[in-house]
């Protein structure tokens, strides 16, 4: 068999880490209340800059993943039990790290009834509880097409409602084989449609009535990578279905692999494309985008807001 060839990586994508307090502040807090983020589990490009701004992506329901994405740099096992505190751990770290915006992701969790929803919708009342002021952004899993667990979230009033296609339909067999395209579409448009018992009814993604929660309609938001061996007219389809489905925050950033066990990088998408990708995404109706190499969902997200 031979062996996968691995492109060298550009210059553009050389992250320069330097000595942060900031970045020691996050790591020593999330270790004392037996947190975990996003940034170390995936291997994040940006954690040094993110870190040393003071923000982080909180990943919530444990550390292992009950699905296979080979794109992914989160274990893949069977996962322990759900941490009855995690929910105020979050919010004591949310308070502490004085956020103005918190970013809270899980892994996928299909072993649970409702896929880990319940304690999405708790983080969510917990952060509230403990600082009214802070616009909380969550990042879900498709909880396998369960409109109730979706629900559950969305009653919990965040301010955007995020779920990640990641690639191009086509790919999904070798990318994201436990995943469905379209239920991943039918998700975000739930999302969007979603209506309160209120009678409000504002555009998606726009500031509108309360809803049950006394919260707006969450701004709705998707992610692709780049680079995994995708056509540009795929790319283009995938931004068309989003906007058909509501979705009005995006994120086009660059696949990296983890290890040499991931899926391979096909192409390294030039920065100037990246900018030529943002133009585009707004000019088909995106009210935010942000594209570009180093750029992850959750990378300076508190600019949508």
């Amino acid at each position: 068999m031979s062996e996968t060839r691995v492109l060298p990586k550009p210059e553009w994508l050389r992250v320069r880490v330097s000595a942060s307090s900031d970045r020691d502040e996050v790591f020593r807090l999330m270790k004392d209340l037996s947190l975990h983020t996003v940034c170390e589990e995936a291997n994040c490009p940006n954690l040094p800059e993110c870190f040393g701004r003071g923000t982080a992506t909180f990943l919530i329901l444990g550390r292992q993943c009950t699905r296979n994405c080979t794109f992914c740099n989160v274990s893949h096992n069977s996962p322990a039990p759900v941490d009855p505190n995690e929910a105020d751990h979050v919010a004591e770290a949310v308070k502490k790290l004085r956020l103005r915006h918190a970013v809270i992701t899980s892994v996928t969790r299909d072993d649970r009834p409702d896929g880990g929803a319940g304690q999405f919708a708790q983080v969510i009342t917990a952060i509230r509880n403990e600082t009214p002021g802070v616009t909380v952004e969550v990042l879900v899993p498709d909880f396998q097409g369960d409109r109730a667990a979706l629900e559950t979230v969305l009653e919990a009033g965040p301010d955007i409602l995020a779920h990640n296609v990641e690639t191009v339909p086509a790919l999904y067999p070798a990318v994201r084989p436990m995943a469905d395209y379209q239920q991943s579409l039918e998700l975000l448009r739930q999302a969007a449609d979603w209506r309160s018992d209120t009678g409000s009814d504002p555009d998606p993604g726009m500031s509108g009535q309360a809803g049950r929660s006394g919260r707006r309609r969450p701004f709705v938001k998707s992610g692709i990578m780049l680079g995994l061996g995708e056509t540009e007219n795929e790319v283009m389809k995938v931004l068309e279905d989003l906007r058909a489905v509501g979705c009005t925050h995006l994120s086009i950033g660059q696949y990296l692999a983890p290890s040499v066990r991931h899926c391979p990088v096909s192409a390294y998408i030039t920065p100037q494309r990246f900018v030529e990708w943002e133009k585009i995404a707004r000019s088909m109706g995106f009210a935010h985008v942000a594209s570009g190499p180093l750029v992850r969902s959750s990378y300076h997200a508190e600019e949508g807001i």
